[in-house]
């Protein structure tokens, strides 16, 4: 590591104010038709879970080992958000935030760990309220160039199935015969059905590998309801 630099001001890079840096990660996951977000308890409330990078580490490595060490949760591939560097957003003094997100079924999630409503988490620490909702916004923008790039659900389902997720993700209805159009080329027919619905037999269907969906119908102009 180099020591010796003196900038212009005559100084050195440790003269200057440092802030602490740390990383906090949303995890969102559907449970029980909800899209939901991971959150963990602490002295200070319930947050994200988050930690402060040791030396030496990475942002990645930082915010795997958060993720471990405060969720029990492992194995998961996040991306990095933003960063949240209000000057006062944490009391405890003069902390940067990464913000990262992921996707996740909730089968790959402990049973025990604690999930809050993504869309109304309006009572979580500092600025985590902020944090997941990009992490949410960033979430229907994956979701509307690539079909369930989280893959949220199995490998062969429904369209049924296919338009609740979107519908979740979304937090509307969307109008059944303009979805299929919108997600149609993306799809491949499987030649199987299923009746576990119930009533009819439904046709199953699968992802085609590395198509995006139709940029001419976007999904916020296919609310039944709106928001």
């Amino acid at each position: 590591m180099v020591t010796s630099y003196v900038d212009r001001q005559g100084k050195r890079l440790d003269e200057y104010p440092r802030p602490s840096v740390a990383v906090d990660i949303a995890v969102l996951t559907v449970d029980a038709g909800c899209l939901s977000v991971v959150v963990v308890s602490s002295r200070h409330g319930d947050g994200l879970p988050g930690t402060f990078i040791h030396q030496g580490e990475t942002l990645a490595v930082a915010a795997g080992r958060a993720l471990a060490e405060k969720a029990g949760i492992s194995g998961l591939d996040f991306h990095q958000l933003a960063v949240f560097d209000e000057p006062d957003r944490d009391p405890r003094g003069w902390v940067l935030s990464v913000a990262h997100s992921a996707v996740v079924r909730r089968d790959r999630l402990p049973d025990d760990v604690q999930l809050r409503p993504a869309r109304s988490s309006r009572s979580l620490v500092f600025d985590h309220d902020a944090i997941v909702g990009l992490a949410v916004a960033d979430l229907e923008q994956r979701y509307e160039e690539q079909l369930d790039p989280g893959h949220l659900l199995d490998a062969e389902f429904t369209l049924l199935d296919l338009r609740r997720l979107y519908e979740t993700i979304y937090g509307f209805e969307i109008e059944k015969d303009t979805f299929r159009r919108r997600v149609i080329g993306s799809l491949v027919e499987t030649g199987r059905t299923t009746t576990a619905g119930g009533g009819r037999p439904a046709q199953l269907f699968g992802r085609r590998r590395d198509v995006k969906m139709n940029a001419h119908a976007r999904l916020q102009h296919l609310a039944a309801k709106g928001r």
